[in-house]
């Protein structure tokens, strides 16, 4: 099935051609969408946070106690489809939330918050959303590897990759 979106239809090519077309739900909708289904209440899920713009509900895996996840109600894949306003808007809700997991549980001692993009970088629904996940001690069973590798390049290499970087932000 491919799926296509305009500002106001969803357009749906099934395999054998036929065409669904439907009017957005609440910004865009993917009908195959685990997230999009949590957003307009069809399968349920434990909401903590929700507005116009977001919702904030618990990860199944609960990786550890009180890992949420909050989710623009708008469909996008991943962080590179996001606009500047709608990231404006999920990132303006990030410590709100944060702040309300901390205080639930008086065992937390930190926080992680994490966005992954890609299957590369561990995104397996693919519906842009960040997970807050409630740190207790480091045994908790979540854990992230910044590997050291600055031994590994010159100065000169490091400058090519900020100019190379900071090129593609120019008129962005």
């Amino acid at each position: 099935m491919i799926h296509l979106l305009n500002k106001r239809m969803y357009f749906s090519i099934n395999r054998d051609l036929s065409i669904k077309i439907s009017q957005e739900k609440e910004g865009f909708y993917m009908e195959d969408c685990i997230f999009c289904k949590i957003i307009n209440n069809e399968i349920p899920s434990r909401k903590v946070y929700e507005d116009n713009d977001v919702v904030a509900f618990l990860d199944l895996t609960q990786v550890t106690p009180g890992h949420t996840l909050v989710v623009p109600k708008k469909h996008v894949a991943d962080v590179f489809e996001l606009d500047e306003d709608l990231a404006a808007t999920i990132g303006s809700k990030i410590p709100k939330i944060a702040t309300a997991i901390k205080k639930s549980n008086p065992a937390i001692k930190g926080m992680n918050i994490v966005n992954n993009n890609g299957t590369v970088a561990y995104q397996s629904v693919f519906h842009s959303h960040i997970h807050i996940l409630p740190r207790y001690d480091e045994q908790d069973d979540f854990s992230i590897h910044f590997g050291d590798h600055s031994g590994n390049f010159t100065t000169e290499e490091l400058d090519s990759i900020a100019i190379n970087i900071k090129s593609k932000l120019e008129g962005y």
